[in-house]
């Protein structure tokens, strides 16, 4: 485990390679699991917000499931996630002419249209986050069928999990964090070779 800050991290977060491969899992992550993604209650209006201004862009059955169960569903754990259609699917998701599953509001965050990006859970995604006594505690959350393809392609950029999560570490925990973060990689790769 490596300690950064209020942060306890799995090692496999600093030796793992791994870049998104978005053209060969057709966007798994947001269409395959047992539950949607995991929502921090103070996104809960940003997501009803981004519902609201997306609705016409969501396929019909995300419409009607929102309609009937809201946007967002407390889980049995205490905590929130995301509202999925009966196949999986994230009710945000949008599909491309091949098939390939993407955000609605990461869409409209980067047209200009829409002031927030995702859920953080969505965008540190395959790292998953659990707040206990304190201490956020990461964990790569690897899954065949989600992370074979990104880990494929990080193996052959040479690309680390910790690099390929900059935007979405520094977002969570800012600039000074990650540059922290960096240094105890370093020295877990260090370690890890000797």
């Amino acid at each position: 485990m490596i300690r950064v800050h209020d942060v306890i991290l799995s090692e496999d977060i600093a030796t793992a390679k791994f870049a998104c491969d978005i053209s060969k899992c057709k966007g798994a992550c947001c269409v395959i699991g047992d539950a949607g993604a995991p929502v921090d209650k103070k996104e809960i209006p940003v997501l009803r917000k981004a519902f609201r201004e997306l609705k016409g862009k969501l396929n019909s059955e995300a419409v009607k499931v929102v309609e009937k169960k809201g946007v967002v569903q407390a889980n049995s754990n205490g905590g929130y996630e995301i509202s999925c259609i009966e196949s999986g699917e994230c009710v945000f998701v949008q599909k491309d002419e091949n098939g390939v599953a993407t955000c609605s509001i990461q869409h409209a965050f980067y047209n200009g249209d829409f002031h927030w990006e995702k859920p953080i859970s969505c965008h540190l995604y395959p790292v998953r986050l659990k707040h206990i006594a304190g201490f956020d505690y990461a964990n790569f959350e690897y899954i065949p069928e989600l992370c074979s393809a990104g880990c494929q392609r990080g193996n052959d950029d040479g690309k680390y999990l910790a690099d390929f999560l900059k935007t979405s570490l520094e977002r969570r925990y800012g600039k000074q964090w990650y540059s922290d973060f960096l240094e105890a990689c370093k020295q877990v790769r260090n370690g890890s070779e000797t």
